[in-house]
C-alpha cells in the first residue's frame, strides 16, 4: 500500500531551481491524497510556490509530477497548484531550510 510518506520521499528530490532547496523542505507540498480509479491508485498533490509570479512554476510542477509518478504503486498523479494558505517560510519551511535561507527565529 502506498502511503503519503512514500510520495513525499520522491518529491523531496525536486528542488526549487532558484533557492536550490527541496520543495518538501521548503514546505511547498501541502497535501497528498489518494483515490482508487478503476482499480488503479491515483494521487492528488496540493502544491504551492514561493510566489504567484514564480518564473520556475512550470518547471517545478512538471518535476513534481514526474517525481511523484516514480512512487511504486501509483498509476497516476495530478498536481493542484494552490495559493491558500499563502506560503510563508517562517511557518512552512523546515528549520534546516530556514537556516539555508538565512531566516532565524
Amino acid at each position: 500500500m502506498v502511503e503519503k510518506q512514500d510520495v513525499m520521499t520522491q518529491l523531496d528530490e525536486v528542488e526549487d531551481p532558484e533557492l536550490e532547496l527541496s520543495i518538501v523542505e521548503l514546505g511547498l507540498v501541502y497535501d497528498v491524497r489518494f483515490e482508487e480509479k478503476d482499480d488503479a491508485l491515483h494521487a492528488e498533490i496540493d502544491l504551492t510556490l514561493t510566489s504567484p509570479g514564480c518564473p520556475a512554476a512550470p518547471e517545478i510542477m512538471a518535476a513534481a509530477h514526474r517525481a511523484a509518478l516514480q512512487t511504486e504503486g501509483l498509476e497516476s498523479v495530478h498536481i493542484n497548484l494552490v495559493w491558500t494558505p499563502r506560503w510563508d517560510p517562517k511557518i512552512h519551511a523546515t528549520e534546516d531550510a530556514r537556516m539555508d535561507m538565512g531566516i532565524w527565529d
